[in-house]
């Protein structure tokens, strides 16, 4: 079911709906993430069934803003403290040591977890209910302080970006919270900060350039941190093959994909094939079954739409997407990420 996400109403439903220990369908400024009490391990265990992911893949907690960070964290580093300062509300995650007895499900069972404050009003609003425990403090009622909230939809697979990529995902059973597409359109960077160091293990909207900028310190790879003897923690989305479509994703220059289509030519047609083709070249083909999509010049722009275009390929029947390989720039350094790992499925 899905509901007007900036209604008081549909608010108030959804914290109660988040008390009882059900799941929630949120908009975030991101993608939509499917949202339980980060505290109620029952609640955590029906989103992994939910999703069909491992249980000790863990889960991004989203809080209302910084004061919520001491519920979840033992200890929160100096350029830590400065990324929330800079960052939050926004699309930054920041892995963090855990406090002992909390949201250990949520954590897959880590010794770390991952914490983002969401800047959607919808998110925001949902957050600020959810700890306004009324006049019974007790179970149902009492306050919930995060909501652990991967991206609602099937592991692995693409991301939603709108309330009905949501439902299509889970059905009308699921409530869902209405917000609109969401503005950023993938999902937070990650930056671990467990090992003393600021550590990039997802790239997103906020650059490695941003982050160091904040910090005054390099930002390291998991690569430049090969001789440390510490282990770098799980983390959502950081797996080879992850959001990926139903049809095969093959990455390759402008040249490459306007050759690739002059070789085939017409014969696509008559080979069954349905190709789809998302690039910012203009592509000629002699084929009626290529889908031609135009990516936008601008690495914002792209990734606001890049998972609703790969969802739409899909419910089109394509079998086959060339994409044109992002720029090697650190603006593009998100989307060619998620590309990057769709195309490994």
């Amino acid at each position: 079911m899905i509901l007007d996400g900036f209604a008081a109403k549909s608010v108030a439903a959804a914290a109660e709906a988040l008390r009882a220990g059900s799941l929630l369908g949120l908009p975030t400024e991101t993608v939509y993430g499917l949202a339980a009490d980060a505290e109620n391990d029952a609640a955590i265990a029906r989103i992994f069934a939910a999703k069909g992911r491992p249980a000790d893949h863990p889960l991004i907690v989203h809080v209302l803003d910084a004061s919520g960070v001491g519920r979840f964290a033992s200890q929160v580093p100096d350029f830590a403290e400065k990324l929330i300062q800079a960052f939050w509300p926004g699309p930054l995650t920041l892995i963090l040591p855990r406090r002992p007895g909390v949201a250990a499900a949520a954590a897959g069972g880590q010794n770390s977890i991952g914490l983002r404050c969401p800047s959607h009003p919808v998110a925001q609003a949902v957050l600020k209910a959810c700890l306004a425990p009324g006049d019974n403090p007790q179970p149902p009622h009492k306050p919930v302080w995060g909501l652990a909230a991967p991206s609602a939809n099937q592991f692995g697979r693409v991301s939603p970006t709108t309330a009905k990529h949501v439902q299509g995902e889970f059905g009308d059973d699921l409530l869902i919270l209405d917000g609109g597409s969401c503005a950023v359109g993938i999902e937070s960077t990650i930056i671990d900060c467990t090992r003393g160091v600021p550590v990039l293990l997802r790239p997103g909207a906020i650059s490695r350039e941003q982050v160091q900028a904040v910090c005054g310190q390099p930002v390291l790879s998991n690569e430049e941190l090969m001789t440390n003897d510490t282990q770098a923690p799980r983390a959502s989305g950081t797996l080879e093959s992850h959001y990926a479509p139903k049809a095969k994703v093959r990455l390759m220059d402008a040249r490459a994909l306007q050759t690739a289509l002059d070789v085939l030519g017409a014969d696509i047609d008559g080979a069954g094939l349905v190709i789809a083709t998302y690039s910012r070249a203009i592509l000629t083909t002699r084929s009626s079954k290529v889908l031609r999509r135009r990516m936008p010049d601008d690495a914002a722009a792209t990734a606001q739409q890049l998972f609703a275009v790969l969802r739409d390929f899909d419910a089109q029947g394509v079998k086959l997407i060339w994409i044109e390989t992002p720029p090697d720039t650190p603006e593009w350094d998100g989307v060619r990420d998620r590309l990057q790992r769709a195309s490994a499925a």
